[in-house]
């Protein structure tokens, strides 16, 4: 580990150095790729060099601790090495999960995808809430929430949602969120006061730009409708509405929410290359399963993952056996607590799986 450390200081030092040479901003690009690495790489200089710094009071403290006599200046001299041996190994761990590989998808902004499963109109109004979470959510960390397209069931639920959160580490917050989601409560439909389980399934996909995803223009399919539903002035009464069928893959994309054909056009397009790019991260996904089971963030859409008892007032997710009584914080969109326990987890896996390696 203390190899790559190095490498990661000498890179972090040719970038500084690049980034001071007259005429380095003329190319806006370069510049901005460098300025970009050199952020991602100073959270690891900074630690190694508290590292290299605490190793160095160990060492300095235990050589004067040999020579001093004075027992006042050796007391102060075992407190100062007693607290850089506490220090050191929390350094080291620190260190270790900066120099986890990073997603290349972390910082990119997320299109959700929620749609009601088993449960007919309690499932759809479950999706409606799910909705109505992420967006809350996204409002505490003050991203940008812009809707691509909604079927709703005309009495506050959902069918299907698509919305993408534009913010820094949109993805790297949500992207454990994919999965069925299990709400058990009294339905709003029911007269008996029983409780019913239904389900609906949310996927997070990363937003993906052209030249990532390569889109043959030949095997999709346009058709323009007028829209339903809510609508200010003009969208109900023009076909603005753009149905988006891409032949090879059988996918299916409506969007309706804005006035213009051409920007409902460019939204379906948007949504399509994060739908492909996701189909190819599956099939990645798929065959990394076969050698080796992930405990969690598997991105398997059948896949479990958490259950809201309404009832009991808690949400448990079964992936890091978690359970938290707090169902109506959660309800409103406060979602950090269960999201930095996921976080250390994938992190705990991904170490114990650079350990055997090693």
């Amino acid at each position: 580990m203390f190899d790559r450390l190095e490498d990661t200081v000498r890179r972090y030092e040719d970038i500084t150095r690049e980034l001071g040479e007259p005429g380095v901003a003329a190319d806006q690009n370069r510049f901005r790729a460098l300025m970009k690495e050199q952020s991602d790489l100073l959270p690891i200089v900074e630690e190694y060099t508290n590292y290299k710094k605490c190793k160095e009071t160990i060492a300095d403290s235990e050589e004067l601790l040999s020579a001093e006599s004075d027992e006042d200046m050796k007391e102060m001299l075992r407190e100062e090495l007693s607290l850089a041996k506490e220090e050191l190994p929390l350094i080291e761990q620190r260190l270790r999960v900066l120099m986890i590989p990073k997603d290349p998808n972390d910082d990119k902004n997320v299109i959700v995808e929620i749609r009601a499963g088993a449960g007919g109109d309690e499932a759809a109004l479950f999706a409606a809430d799910m909705y109505r979470v992420y967006t809350r959510y996204a409002d505490r960390h003050n991203w940008k929430i812009e809707t691509m397209s909604v079927e709703d069931t005309g009495i506050g639920g959902m069918k299907s949602v698509s919305f993408m959160l534009s913010g820094t580490g949109a993805y790297s917050k949500l992207k454990f969120e994919s999965g069925v989601h299990r709400v058990q409560r009294i339905p709003v439909t029911e007269s008996g006061g029983r409780i019913h389980t239904s389900t609906i399934t949310v996927a997070i996909m990363p937003e993906v730009e052209d030249v990532e995803v390569n889109i043959d223009m030949n095997d999709c399919k346009f058709d323009v409708f007028r829209a339903s539903g809510n609508g200010g002035q003009c969208v109900n009464t023009t076909d603005s509405a753009v149905r988006l069928t891409h032949i090879p893959t059988g996918i299916v994309i409506s969007c309706q929410d804005e006035k213009s054909q051409i920007k409902n056009k460019a939204k379906a397009l948007k949504v399509l290359r994060a739908k492909l790019f996701d189909l190819e991260r599956q099939k990645a996904h798929d065959s990394e399963a076969a050698l080796r089971k992930s405990q969690v963030g598997t991105g398997d859409r059948s896949e479990k993952i958490r259950t809201y008892n309404f009832h009991q007032g808690r949400v448990t997710d079964h992936r890091i056996n978690l359970t938290l009584y707090k169902i109506d914080s959660i309800m409103d969109g406060d979602l950090e607590e269960l999201i930095d326990a996921l976080t250390t987890a994938s992190q705990a896996e991904k170490l114990a799986g650079m350990n055997n390696m090693m």
